[in-house]
C-alpha cells in the first residue's frame, strides 16, 4: 500500500491525548489524589502524550472555577514534566472564558481548549471575536474545539482559516464529522487537526490530521497510540488493522454519555473514580457489560 504523504502540521500537544474524567469522592467532592493516579496511569501505562482536563468528559459544566484551577495544578504537578496538560476553559461568555484561561495559565497549564460558545448560537463574526479574544488573554497555545452537535453552531471552514492567522491558535479538536471540510482547512493552514471523535482518527490522519483527543482512550490508549504511530511510520496496513480492531470500543464508549461510560468502565477495569454530578447518571449495567465486551474483544480488558 502507498505510504501517506507528510503531515501538514506538527502536533503541538503530542499525538495522543485523552479528555480525562474528573474523579469525585464519596461525598461528591473533587478527589485530587485519584485524579493524580488516573493522570499517571494514562501517561505512564497507556502512553499518552497529553491530557485535557476540565472538558466535557471532565464534567466541566458542574465544577466550580476553584475546582478547575485545583485540578489543573494537581495534574500538572503529577505528569506535567512528561505530558502536555491542556485545560478546558471554554464557556458561552467570552469574559468568563478569558478569566478561566488566565486561571489555567497561572495553575501551570501548557495549553488551552476553547469550545465553541454553546446555546447562544453566535454568528461566525462572533466566533472569530470570541476565539481571538481568548487567544489574546494569555501566552498559551489554543486548541479550538469544533463540536456543533453540542454547541449548536459549527465553526465554518472560512472562520477556521481566518483563525489560523492568530499565532496562538494552533490546533483544532474536530468533532464536526465533515472530513472534506476539515481537509480543506488542513490544506490551507498550519492548524494541527486532532480527532475529537475516536472513530474518525484514522480517516482524519489520512487527510493530514496529527492525532486524537479521545474518550475511549481511557481504555484504548495504547492501541490508539500504536495505530497513530503505524500511520505516521507509513504502515497503512497495520494502522487499518488496528483501527478495525479498536472501532467497536471507539464507538461503544458513546453508547451512554462519554463521561458516564468511562467512569463505569474504569470501576470495572481499573478502579473507581467516583460517581457523576447531576444531571449525569451512570449507564445501565447492560450498557456497561456491552462496552466491557468490546474491550475484551479488542484484547484490552
Amino acid at each position: 500500500m502507498p505510504e501517506p504523504t507528510h503531515m501538514s502540521a506538527q502536533p503541538p500537544f503530542g499525538r495522543l491525548l485523552t479528555a480525562m474524567v474528573t474523579p469525585f469522592d464519596a461525598q461528591g467532592e473533587l478527589d485530587l489524589a485519584t485524579a493524580r493516579e488516573l493522570a499517571a496511569h494514562l501517561v505512564d501505562d497507556l502512553r499518552h502524550d497529553g491530557l485535557v482536563v476540565n472538558g466535557t468528559t471532565g464534567e466541566a459544566p458542574t465544577t466550580t472555577d476553584a475546582e478547575k484551577a485545583a485540578l489543573v495544578a494537581a495534574v500538572v504537578e503529577e505528569v506535567g514534566d512528561r505530558a502536555h496538560v491542556v485545560a478546558g476553559v471554554g464557556t458561552n461568555d467570552t469574559r468568563h472564558t478569558c478569566e478561566l484561561a488566565r486561571q489555567a495559565a497561572a495553575a501551570g497549564a501548557h495549553g488551552l481548549l476553547v469550545v465553541t460558545p454553546y446555546y447562544s448560537k453566535p454568528p461566525q463574526e462572533g466566533l472569530l471575536a470570541h476565539f481571538r479574544t481568548a487567544a489574546d488573554s494569555t501566552d498559551l497555545p489554543i486548541m479550538v474545539y469544533d463540536i456543533p452537535a453540542r454547541a449548536g453552531v459549527p465553526v465554518d471552514t472560512r472562520t477556521l482559516i481566518a483563525l489560523a492567522e492568530h499565532p496562538r491558535i494552533v490546533a483544532v479538536k474536530d468533532a464536526k464529522g465533515l472530513i472534506v471540510e476539515s481537509s480543506k482547512v488542513i490544506a490551507e493552514t498550519d492548524l494541527a487537526y486532532y480527532a475529537g471523535d475516536d472513530a474518525i482518527t484514522l480517516p482524519l490522519l489520512s487527510v493530514g490530521g496529527v492525532g486524537l483527543v479521545g474518550t475511549s482512550t481511557h481504555f484504548t490508549g495504547a492501541l490508539a497510540k500504536d495505530m497513530i504511530e503505524a500511520w505516521v511510520a507509513g504502515d497503512a496496513r497495520t494502522a487499518l488493522a488496528l483501527h478495525q480492531r479498536a472501532l467497536p470500543a471507539f464507538q461503544g464508549v458513546f453508547a451512554a454519555q462519554g463521561c458516564s461510560m468511562v467512569k463505569a468502565g474504569l470501576a470495572r477495569t481499573w478502579r473507581s473514580v467516583g460517581d457523576l454530578r447531576s444531571p449525569q447518571v451512570l449507564p445501565s449495567p447492560a450498557l456497561v457489560d456491552a462496552f466491557i465486551a468490546t474491550l475484551r474483544a479488542a484484547d484490552i480488558a
